[in-house]
Formats: structure tokens, sequence, C-alpha cells
């Protein structure tokens, strides 16, 4: 059962963009959460998610997601719901698309939210995973500037998201991470997780 809003969200934007971009591998899937998560703080200094993305060497990862999948399997309170199923890919290695068994409940997003939702699959419906990469490798955007400053593997920051055309200061964003990580001290997701 998901008892947490931000893992409600998590699963119905994968099933969302699941059922609504052509290869929905776990790369594309991983980027296409970024950029909603990414986006998101852009506007309001909040991410949708609440995943934590790392500078990995082939773009932007949320560490806590391949975690749990990368057995090839959905995570136990997702399962029910969606499916990871393997492919070959034309390296001869093992890839993994996600398939929604049901349709993404958008009740339990905001309107900017489901706006931002439907945006990224315009905008990258028939885009490869490859396509995707150039695109989240981009000069001076997150990934980029976290692997040029801390290095491959790092944590990357959602202030790096903040630029001229930002919706929130950098004062009003750093408070809300700073309300963030004070309920998530108070309340750990990992202890509501497991309960």
């Amino acid at each position: 059962m998901l008892n947490n809003i931000y893992r409600e969200k998590l699963l119905n934007a994968i099933l969302f963009f699941a059922k609504k971009v052509k290869h929905p591998t776990k790369v594309k899937i991983f980027k296409l959460l970024f950029f909603l998560d990414f986006i998101h703080f852009k506007q309001t200094g909040k991410s949708v998610t609440n995943l934590n993305y790392f500078a990995w060497k082939f773009g932007p990862v949320p560490k806590d997601l391949w975690e749990e999948i990368k057995s090839g399997k959905a995570p136990s309170d997702f399962q029910k719901d969606l499916a990871i199923c393997p492919f070959e890919t034309e390296s001869d290695k093992q890839g993994f698309e996600f398939k929604a068994k049901r349709k993404a409940d958008l009740s339990i997003f905001t309107p900017r939210e489901k706006k931002l939702l439907e945006d990224l699959v315009l905008a990258f419906k028939n885009v490869t995973p490859t396509q995707m990469s150039e695109i989240s490798h981009l000069k001076n955007a997150p990934w980029d500037k976290t692997i040029k400053q801390k290095g491959e593997w790092a944590p990357i920051d959602y202030l790096l998201a903040l630029d001229n055309d930002a919706l929130v200061s950098e004062d009003e964003a750093r408070e809300l991470q700073k309300e963030r990580d004070e309920m998530l001290s108070n309340y750990p997701l990992k202890a509501i997780l497991n309960k």
C-alpha cells in the first residue's frame, strides 16, 4: 500500500509516462522524472516526486529508484500497477521498459504538475532515450554543472535548476528546501515506507 504522497506521485508519473511515450525505457523514464522534478522546482521551489538525483556518467539518475529496480522488478508496492520488462538492446546489453498495468491517477497532482506531465509527454513522446540524453547533458544544465564542479556520482543540487527564468528566488527555494529537510528529518520516508 502506498502511504505517502510523494510515493503515489512517483508511481503515477511513471504510469503516465509509460502509457504516453514511445520507448518507455529505464533511461527515458529517469530523464522524464528528472525534467518533471527540476522544471517544477524551477517554477515553485519544490520537486514533484521528492527524488534525489545523482550525476552518473550517462546522465541524472534517481539513485534510490535505480536501487529499487536494478534487479529488473518493480518495487513491491508498485507491482500490482507496474511491470518492468527486459529486452535486448542493439549492443546486446539488457534494457528495461516500463509497462503500466493501469491508467495513471492524475487527481493526486496539482494543476501545475498535471500540465507539466502533459507538456513533457508532448515534447518527448517520440524522442529516443539517446536523444533525451543529449538534452539532459546540455552545457550549463544541472547535470553538466555537477559533473564539472563535483564530479561523477555527486548529488545534483536542485538549486542548479534556478536561472533567469525561474519563478522563485534562490532564497525562497532554499527556505522551501530547509522546510522539506526538516520534515524528512522528523518523518523519514524510509520509516514510513517500511511500515
